[in-house]
């Protein structure tokens, strides 16, 4: 599955630019080679007073290579908030997991600061569905003292349409988060994903709303 993310509390000068993920963090999935992603992703609260509303991270992902994407991301309404990532993954076998290490974040554009924060993953697929683990470790002057930590996630394809996965990233800092959710897709290259989410340092739930389309 592919979804794009802009750290939740950070101030519209912060970017992320990212990878094909799970709801909120890195997957060891990536885009086919010749092939392109684009996805939208609205956030906003629960509070209901307009407090908060992130800007909307829109995204394009390139399959560079069998194993490589690069992707550019832009936030909207934000200050020149634009970003970078890249990723190599290798494929799931039946006694290896697939593994990836990529980086996202990466810029510092007109102002925007950029989150730079490199990962490694693992995941492994059983009867139950898929556990992906992994470390991150990403600019202090975004994350502060937690700019270091893990990455644990749950998801499972229900059926060909229907995905679900539970998603937590460690640390007090914006990047430190556990969302819910779950995607629905209505032909073979677009689907809408819906998910909940909490900080890990506190405030209002969150709300994510994602629109993601293959060409």
């Amino acid at each position: 599955m592919k979804k794009s993310l802009i750290a939740l509390c950070m101030v519209s000068a912060v970017v992320m630019a990212t990878p094909t993920t799970q709801i909120w963090n890195p997957a060891t999935d990536v885009q086919a080679a010749g092939t392109y992603h684009i996805g939208m992703d609205n956030y906003a609260n629960f509070v209901g007073n307009g407090s908060y509303m992130g800007p909307t991270d829109i995204g394009l992902t390139y399959g560079v290579l069998p194993g490589l994407e690069v992707g550019i991301d832009a936030n909207m309404p934000g200050s020149e908030a634009f970003g970078a990532s890249a990723k190599y993954a290798t494929n799931e076998s039946d006694k290896l997991p697939a593994l990836a290490l990529g980086i996202q974040g990466v810029g510092n554009l007109g102002g925007t600061i950029g989150m730079n924060m490199i990962y490694g993953l693992a995941a492994k697929t059983f009867p139950l569905g898929r556990i992906s683990a992994g470390l991150f470790s990403g600019a202090e002057a975004v994350l502060g003292t937690d700019k270091t930590g893990y990455i644990l996630t749950y998801d499972k394809a229900l059926n060909d349409k229907v995905w679900v996965s539970v998603d937590f990233a460690s640390g007090k800092s914006v990047y430190g988060m556990l969302w819910v959710g779950g995607s629905y897709a209505f032909t073979s290259n677009t689907s809408v994903l819906v998910a909940v989410g909490a900080a890990n340092a506190g405030g209002p739930a969150q709300l994510t709303t994602q629109l993601d389309i293959n060409i």
